[in-house]
């Protein structure tokens, strides 16, 4: 049987340059690239989601960009399925394969596999709708917040179908969700290297700050207004969207919702490498620092 086949993992808080790393080790391996961001699948959402541009999809072949419709609904558990026969096929053409994303549960999912859920009490699901609607987002997540604070921590704060999930499985089990993600982990046919980027916090808040601007220059405005019919669909309930909805809405003024875009992607980013650092197998690099990623890569797969 030939040796083991590889899966080269990158990893990082939002616009520090994973795209732009996923393609070059791409073109330098010769191979292609599993998008892990749970937002670029959405092929309605693209200034938003920061989606690699058409020069990049050119530069090497991705999967899961622009694969799903915003009206569709997508889970880990989908990811994890689709993901593994995905890499299964560019297993058969390449020795090596990528994936590069920052939404730590997709990650997670073709990583390690999803534990089993148990099976929850649909009133208690119903209820806590119910209660979404009428008193908005905030009160689940203080509930969320005190009944397992380790899982509100981790996931996206602002997106009302993971809140609700965290608070509907304590209720209905008297567990935490928390305790219940990966506890074992799946054993997978092919090896792993796991590659973090991440840099100063001021640098990074710094493009963050950037990139949206520069999203705004892009048409983020019309494209969040063309998606005004998708408006009650949970993939819009995002950073990026949401605040745009409101400035249409008349609840912010244009600059405070670009203001909000850039303070809510600053608490996602750190979100994010909270949730990575808790992975002691992730080896971390400046964005700058791509040979020596090409060099660490080499060394591990026995190519120097």
């Amino acid at each position: 049987m030939p040796h083991k086949k590889t899966l080269i993992s990158i990893v990082g808080p939002t616009a520090i340059g994973k795209t732009a790393l996923a393609i070059q080790v791409a073109r330098h391996f010769d191979t292609e690239i599993i998008s892990a961001d749970s937002r670029q699948f959405f092929r309605e959402m693209a200034i938003g989601t920061a989606k690699p541009d058409a020069e990049e999809l050119a530069a090497a072949k991705h999967h899961f960009i622009d694969s799903h419709s915003v009206s569709q609904l997508f889970s880990t558990g989908d990811f994890e399925t689709e993901g593994l026969k995905t890499l299964e096929e560019i297993f058969e053409k390449h020795d090596l394969a990528i994936m590069v994303g920052g939404s730590g549960l997709y990650v997670n999912a073709l990583l390690n596999g999803l534990d089993e859920m148990p099976d929850i009490d649909l009133s208690i699901r119903e209820k806590l709708n119910k209660q979404f609607e009428e008193e908005g987002l905030a009160a689940i997540q203080e509930q969320l917040t005190a009944l397992d604070p380790e899982y509100f921590a981790k996931v996206d704060q602002n997106n009302p179908q993971r809140m609700i999930r965290g608070l509907e499985i304590f209720l209905s089990t008297g567990q935490k969700l928390s305790s219940m993600l990966s506890a074992t982990k799946k054993e997978r046919p092919f090896n792993i290297i796991k590659i973090g980027l991440n840099t100063d916090r001021a640098v990074l808040y710094n493009r963050i700050n950037q990139r949206v601007d520069q999203m705004v220059t892009n048409g983020l405005l019309d494209e969040v207004k063309s998606l005004t019919p998708f408006k009650q669909y949970n993939a819009l309930n995002t950073v990026g969207y949401s605040e745009i909805f409101d400035y249409f809405d008349g609840k912010l003024s244009l600059d405070e919702a670009i203001a909000a875009i850039k303070q809510n992607t600053r608490r996602f980013a750190k979100r994010q490498l909270t949730w990575f650092r808790r992975d002691e197998e992730i080896n971390w690099f400046e964005p700058e620092q791509r040979s020596e990623v090409f060099d660490f890569i080499a060394s591990k797969i026995g190519n120097k």
